[in-house]
């Protein structure tokens, strides 16, 4: 078991009790076992001593919503409303993808994920087999679906089948850092009979579920004109809160249907980045928050956003709500960070990570304080939250394994994946 000590370190811990630590923080395989100010033994004792001078840590980010291997159709069609982005643009060029368009275009995902601090990330998408390839390849740990749109209806008990079986498969893989759920694309793709067959799938797998919820106005309207109620409460008597359940957007809700989620402890992807580019609105986190939900931050895909910078949507959400709201502690710093981080794990019920503290898995990232944004060392928190981005991240470990050293991703050919991805556009487009 290899043992790696952080020395004279500064450690943004998440942790209540201790939000900022300064000394030592010791990993052994893939846990931390100790953090604080005194050396723990003698170097002579560790396989690798790092040297965390001028350097600050903090828990790897937690990336709750995106489709990785959209990343192949970035900038393709911008500045337009969902529904004509969805259903002009995106769904016919995403119906020509092939399995090897989706492992080059995840892989390209995960490199800039990797590289810019993210650990963790869900996907929802297709052909997941090559996606699950690619996490384990990567190094990195994720929660991954198969999504399922419920038209043709002719498609849909293979469409389930997949997802199951993509489920039993990878679920608990790559030494633990792949897990799985069970994602219905949302109310407004999916009739109501495919959804509650998912459901039962889910309790049948004890899996959790994933979907996209009250993105748009329009989406909330249209389900109250077919089904009589919005999609809250359609999702509530289909069960899809019976199990542990995840949704993405969240932007249109009442009081009443917030009281709902939090009944039935639904955590919710805040998107602010991708929900302010295609116009869908601007969520009611700080009321979310009030009512003790779980506020985790996706970025979608990159299609939508057009980067998978999680410090950005730590930033966006950290200012976003103060703006709209007139009040400037609607979001603190900390509270943002939070939502990009432990939150994060929390949403898709990993409970050993998100933080720096002895017995949390080691998946950790650092930063350099030398940069003239980080001046002068006030208040590091804030200066994560306004001040940084993913660029200034140089070293990133997961499951105890150092995965980017210096900006350069060890685990992945970067030159190839730029290639191999630029090679699919080239096709999916001509």
């Amino acid at each position: 078991m290899k043992k790696t000590l952080i020395a004279n370190g500064t450690f943004i811990t998440m942790n209540n009790a201790q939000a900022v630590a300064r000394g030592y923080m010791a990993v052994e395989g893939t846990r931390i076992s100790y953090i604080g100010e005194q050396m723990p033994g003698l170097k002579e004792d560790y396989d690798e001593v790092v040297d965390g001078s001028g350097k600050m840590y903090l828990p790897g980010l937690v990336n709750t919503h995106g489709h990785a291997a959209m990343s192949l159709l970035r900038g393709y069609a911008d500045d337009l409303a969902l529904k004509v982005w969805l259903e002009d643009k995106m769904w016919p060029i995403e119906a020509k993808f092939t399995e090897r368009d989706v492992r080059w275009g995840s892989l390209l995902s995960m490199l800039e994920m990797l590289k810019g601090g993210t650990t963790c990330f869900v996907d929802m998408y297709d052909k997941m087999d090559e996606v699950a390839r690619a996490v384990e390849e990567s190094g990195m740990r994720a929660c991954l679906t198969r999504g399922m749109i419920g038209f043709p209806v002719e498609m849909q008990a293979a469409k389930l089948k997949e997802a199951v079986d993509f489920a039993q498969n990878w679920h608990g893989q790559a030494e633990g850092r792949i897990t799985a759920m069970m994602s219905p694309h949302s109310a407004y793709t999916c009739p109501p009979e495919f959804i509650e067959r998912v459901v039962q799938a889910a309790h049948d797998l004890q899996l959790p579920i994933h979907t996209h919820m009250s993105e748009t106005l329009r989406e909330v309207k249209e389900n109250e004109q077919q089904y009589g109620l919005r999609p809250v409460a359609h999702l509530e008597k289909l069960g899809v809160f019976s199990r542990p359940c995840l949704v993405a957007h969240a932007v249109h809700l009442t009081d009443d249907e917030i009281e709902t989620l939090q009944r039935h402890d639904v955590r919710v992807s805040h998107n602010p980045g991708s929900n302010l580019k295609l116009a869908s609105g601007i969520a009611r986190v700080p009321d979310l928050l009030n009512y003790g939900i779980t506020v985790s931050l996706g970025t979608d895909s990159a299609a939508s956003n057009n980067n998978l910078d999680m410090f950005e949507e730590i930033r966006l959400a950290a200012l976003l709500h103060k703006g709209v709201s007139g009040d400037p502690t609607a979001v603190p710093a900390v509270e943002a960070l939070r939502m990009g981080t432990i939150n994060g794990a929390r949403s898709i019920l990993l409970d050993d990570v998100g933080i720096l503290q002895a017995g949390m898995k080691a998946d950790f990232i650092g930063l350099s304080l030398d940069k003239p944004h980080f001046q002068p060392q006030t208040d590091l928190l804030s200066h994560l939250v306004y001040s940084a981005s993913a660029q200034d991240v140089e070293d990133v470990w997961v499951d105890g394994r150092q995965v980017v050293r210096g900006g350069e991703c060890l685990t992945l050919d970067e030159e190839k994946i730029l290639y191999e991805a630029g090679k699919c556009f080239e096709r999916l487009t001509s």
